[in-house]
């Protein structure tokens, strides 16, 4: 028994599981030892199909409200649980970590970014740390290429316009935006979302450029005929539309910083579905307020759920609320991906989206 009173769930895969009258039961050593369905604590309200799943195989405190969980309420939920569920907007940081129950053995994130759990401290604890990464690829890289055509061609600046009834008929120089055709894209960051954008980026007839932390292998750039570039710095000032596509970790905190951003050319537009943190969001306000760069579309912020103020006041300016990987199939895949991680881990096994603190 653990110093709560609750039998540990056995991590042993090669055990042989059997249900006896509901009760799932394991054969150890010729003996009959009844083993509680894991406790797992989801923090927000997540798909259907998910949910239910999750009840079958486990005993789950879901959220029906999907109100996020104050830090009070992450404390506790780590206190009771020998699985955590968060979101990529629940800040699992050392001091939630740090009331931790001797029970918590998981935290399986919904989301493939992990800024929000440190998971240093984690791994200190001996607590595993999952992802689930891949599966919102193509959705994310179709809402970077949308933002990059709303920002350019001022998608939604027209079609505010004709909302508001104001819609009086067609002229040779209104609501003239920027062809992409023929123009440069960089992209920050060419991991899967990176290289994704890339293809779709091809085939609306922009040339690749991007920066990483080490070139892309060879049979990815003969695929997109992209050019590197190990200056950041270099491939700014070349490019006319800037896709923000890399995690947010210390290395990467205003990435584009205003020295960065000053070196856009004027006609250049910014676009980021990865994470607000990348981007020194006022600098950025204030370069589009001041016709120093041309627009923006952002689906994600530096202060997310807020947003700088003077951002909301630009009409060349797309601003979304997160909704990059909003899908139906995506989230359910997410929520699939969530499953098998907790499912292998306590089998026994090492999850096949554990995340360590090397990878960040």
């Amino acid at each position: 028994m653990s110093r709560q009173g609750r039998t540990h769930w056995p991590f042993g895969g090669a055990l042989l599981k059997t249900r006896t009258h509901g009760v799932v039961t394991r054969l150890f050593s010729g003996s009959l030892m009844a083993v509680r369905k894991p406790k797992i604590v989801v923090t927000r309200r997540l798909p259907e199909p998910v949910e239910t799943r999750m009840r079958e195989l486990f005993d789950v405190e879901l959220n029906a409200e999907d109100r996020p969980m104050t830090a009070e309420e992450l404390g506790e939920a780590v206190s009771r649980a020998d699985v955590l569920v968060p979101t990529v907007t629940d800040r699992i940081d050392a001091r939630v970590l740090s009331r931790a129950g001797p029970d918590l053995r998981l935290i399986a994130n919904f989301g493939a970014g992990v800024d929000n759990i440190d998971v240093a401290t984690a791994n200190a604890r001996g607590i595993t740390v999952t992802n689930t990464p891949g599966v919102l690829t193509e959705d994310t890289a179709d809402m970077t290429m949308a933002l990059i055509l709303a920002t350019a061609r001022r998608v939604v600046e027209g079609a505010n316009v004709v909302q508001a009834g104001e819609f009086r008929g067609w002229s040779p120089t209104w609501m003239m935006g920027r062809r992409i055709w023929g123009k440069r894209l960089g992209i920050i960051g060419m991991g899967r979302i990176g290289q994704a954008v890339a293809r779709r980026a091809r085939a609306f007839g922009l040339s690749v450029h991007y920066h990483n932390r080490k070139p892309a292998p060879a049979a990815v750039v003969d695929e997109l005929q992209a050019t590197y570039w190990e200056s950041l710095d270099q491939m700014l000032a070349r490019t006319d539309v800037i896709s923000v596509n890399c995690p947010h970790t210390p290395a990467t905190f205003h990435l584009l910083s205003a020295r960065r951003l000053k070196l856009l050319q004027p006609h250049a537009i910014v676009v980021n579905t990865a994470r607000g943190e990348v981007i020194d969001e006022s600098a950025l306000a204030n370069m589009v307020a001041r016709g120093e760069i041309a627009g923006a579309g952002l689906d994600v912020y530096e202060n997310e759920p807020a947003i700088n103020p003077k951002l909301m006041k630009l009409p060349n300016v797309v601003l979304l609320p997160h909704m990059g990987s909003a899908t139906v199939e995506a989230r359910i895949d997410m929520g699939e991906k969530v499953i098998v991680n907790i499912k292998t881990f306590m089998d026994g096994h090492r999850p096949p989206d554990r995340v360590i603190p090397s990878m960040l």
